[in-house]
């Protein structure tokens, strides 16, 4: 009895500690690429609504970041692979290329973990939502933006990123919709290119080089504004408006390079999609509908300071 008592105490301890400790989840987050500063965004929301959500529901709630260094849909779909196996119980991804992406969701789904989408969808898949703008909207308001600018005449060209993203290929369509509208408007062509600043910054001086009479540009993606210089005409000669308002961005802003900014509310990818995933896991509820859409935000001389505040909540690094 005098061995069995001391056991017994510290099953009890034991069995008291476990109780007290909360529950663990652990979300997984797999964006398009490291490098990315709309990604390194979406982290730290995730990682933000982890925090808030914890304290709120008494849960120790965990993002486990599994990003390829550079966008390779076979990677992320390894993640996702791994993410299941290693007990993550809900997983939120951006897809580079939806078709190699949708049996590693369907698999996961299987297994009993929800997975919820942002930026880019994989429509065809299990996945339960899917936050982020409005593709076709976005290519509509870009190209809405910059025939205003434009004064609805000249030849333009649309930088366009990954051709096998399906949120790249539905912006397009917005773009030529809407170009369609202008009678004084030509598309010279829509250029594709590795989505890392570098590349886009080269595609550009490459096609201005091979077309000098091209007088706008649609960005349907930020890239290459994320370097410094990648505009090589002066202010205002040629016309230029991208989605996307990163720090680096704001910059072409300043000036004149650039008249608008659509700013995605990227920090929000990984905020809202992970109170989503916690809806559905903690609170079995799901959203009301499978698409949540998030409103661009157009950036302009006029409001750039004030929308530049944002970044030291959004990228406080």
């Amino acid at each position: 009895m005098k061995k069995i008592l001391p056991l017994l105490v510290l099953a009890l301890a034991g069995a008291a500690l476990a109780a007290a400790a909360p529950r663990t989840i652990t979300l997984g987050l797999v964006a398009k690429s490291q490098g990315n500063p709309v990604f390194q965004a979406a982290r730290v929301g995730a990682i933000d609504a982890a925090k808030e959500l914890s304290a709120k529901y008494g849960l120790d709630i965990r993002i486990d970041w599994r990003t390829p260094n550079e966008e390779d849909a076979q990677k992320q779909a390894e993640a996702i692979e791994q993410l299941v196996l290693a007990g993550a119980e809900g997983i939120s991804v951006s897809c580079s290329d939806a078709n190699k992406l949708t049996d590693a969701i369907n698999r996961a789904v299987d297994n009993g973990v929800p997975v919820a989408t942002f930026d880019s969808d994989a429509p065809a898949s299990k996945r339960f939502v899917t936050y982020g703008v409005d593709d076709f909207e976005c290519g509509k308001q870009t190209m809405t933006e910059l025939a205003r600018v434009m004064n609805g005449k000249g030849v333009i060209a649309v930088l366009a990123g990954n051709p096998n993203a399906p949120n790249l290929q539905k912006r397009v369509q917005g773009v030529r919709a809407v170009a369609a509208q202008f009678p004084g408007i030509t598309i010279r062509d829509v250029y594709y290119h590795k989505e890392t600043p570098q590349d886009a910054a080269a595609r550009i001086e490459q096609v201005m080089q091979a077309n000098p009479d091209i007088t706008g540009w649609a960005f349907i993606g930020g890239w290459p504004l994320f370097t410094e210089n990648a505009l090589k005409w002066q202010p205002g000669t040629v016309q230029c408006v991208s989605v996307d308002a990163l720090p680096a961005q704001l910059a072409y802003i300043r000036s004149g390079h650039v008249p608008v900014l659509l700013g995605q509310q990227c920090y929000e990818w990984g905020h809202r999609t992970v109170e989503l995933l916690i809806a559905k896991i903690v609170d079995h509820k799901d959203p009301p509908a499978i698409k949540e859409i998030s409103a661009l935000v157009p950036v302009t001389k006029d409001n750039v300071d004030a929308y530049a505040k944002n970044w030291e909540k959004w990228l406080p690094n």
